[in-house]
């Protein structure tokens, strides 16, 4: 992992989940990773845990809704660090439901965090990584991003935007700023996501799936292996997934 041994990686949605796993394996690897959530007493029992293991850690309040949260955390980490070279924009709701239920106040939050937070991350990243031509911003979207399933429509749509949005980084920055752009795209993984569905039907159905998720340090290691890339290589997309789904 030499490439990843320093680099300063700020992780979003890091209080459990992808991000606490990628948070874990990525210290571990030599990276100095600051984490950010809502969850603050969370973040800073995994930041604690992290240190005891001769780790790198601190952690930041943030919601990724906010524009101005996200700016604070990217100047927290140049104040600590003084350079930015990867941001992973983790965090992410799935409360899925079928049209017709017309949960419109959910329709709104998967667009503000899964979309908007993607945003608001690169906004607040992309000026230092530009002055340094060099970074990486790393996507979470998910394999509902390359196909709608019944009580996924919205969901997806999000998971939609951040593939075009990520591609359209690429384009603009990797020839000129050096700047990569990847996707990773889960499958069905082991988090809180299903446990946050408020729809019935759509709870029941993803009972009947839940015990066939994969862990999260999967998706970890997949993030892992494209921040260890060499400068000179950029991987574009990783999809992982359950073997038996």
């Amino acid at each position: 992992m030499e490439h990843i041994q320093n680099k300063v990686v700020i992780i979003t949605g890091a209080s459990s989940g992808i991000g606490e796993a990628t948070a874990k394996l990525l210290a571990q690897n030599g990276a100095k990773v600051v984490l950010a959530a809502r969850r603050e007493e969370r973040l800073q029992a995994i930041v604690d845990e992290i240190r005891q293991g001769g780790g790198n850690a601190f952690s930041v309040k943030a919601d990724v809704v906010s524009a101005e949260d996200m700016k604070n955390l990217a100047k927290f980490t140049l104040n600590t660090h003084g350079r930015i070279d990867v941001l992973i924009n983790n965090a992410g709701i799935m409360p899925n439901s079928k049209l017709s239920e017309l949960r419109v106040e959910e329709w709104d939050q998967m667009i503000d965090v899964n979309i908007k937070g993607v945003l608001y991350g690169i906004a607040a990243v992309l000026p230092t990584m530009r002055e340094q031509k060099s970074g990486h911003i790393i996507s979470l979207s998910s394999t509902a991003g390359y196909h709608v399933a019944p009580a996924s429509a919205v969901y997806s749509a999000t998971k939609f935007a951040v593939r075009a949005i990520s591609e359209g980084l690429r384009l603009e920055e990797s020839p000129t700023s050096h700047i990569r752009s990847t996707v990773i795209a889960p499958g069905l993984t082991t988090t809180e996501l299903l446990d946050r569905i408020t729809s019935p039907e759509v709870q029941a159905m993803a009972s009947q799936i839940k015990d066939m998720g994969i862990s999260p340090y999967s998706i970890a290691r997949a993030i892992t292996f494209a921040i260890n890339e060499p400068d000179d290589t950029l991987v574009s997309e990783i999809m992982v997934r359950p073997t038996v789904l």
